[in-house]
């Protein structure tokens, strides 16, 4: 099944972070990475903070959606990520944003991710993959929930 992650980082080194939770999510069992967007530079949502570092990588994965996010958690918290309060900074954030086009609704997992259609920093490099994929539960593309967001806070990572 395709996977869809966004991961994001505004902590310490924002690019290793970034590039050790790939690495993790690569030797996940029955899972390989197929594709990422580029990397983002974005606003924070939430308290005041440092800036993020976003993008979405594309999974095949055999992991059922509770195991997967099970297994997400525990790469957060082996990098470091404190949940100390809600939307504030962190080492490593890693969200299922979609499981095919699956809809889960159940306690401690919702797929898709709840607030995916409402965030320009998620929908800018989900859409650099999906150009045409439609949210399952919406059903408007990526593309249309992007174009109705202020997406002036995402900016392209120039190297």
């Amino acid at each position: 099944m395709k996977a869809y992650v966004g991961l994001g980082s505004n902590l310490g080194d924002r690019a290793a972070y970034l590039l050790a939770g790939l690495s993790a999510l690569s030797r996940l069992p029955e899972t390989r990475l197929l594709r990422l967007s580029p990397v983002y530079e974005t606003d924070p949502v939430g308290p005041p903070q440092p800036l993020y570092l976003n993008l979405v990588a594309e999974l095949e994965t055999g992991l059922p959606p509770r195991l997967l996010l099970s297994e997400m958690l525990r790469i957060e918290e082996r990098l470091g990520r404190e949940r100390k309060e809600r939307f504030g900074p962190r080492t490593l954030d890693l969200d299922l944003l979609l499981y095919g086009d699956l809809v889960v609704e159940e306690e401690g997992l919702r797929v898709p991710h709840p607030r995916l259609h409402q965030r320009a920093f998620v929908l800018v490099p989900l859409v650099d993959l999906l150009p045409t994929g439609r949210h399952p539960l919406l059903g408007r593309t990526f593309a249309e929930l992007l174009a109705s967001l202020d997406s002036r806070g995402v900016r392209p990572l120039v190297l």
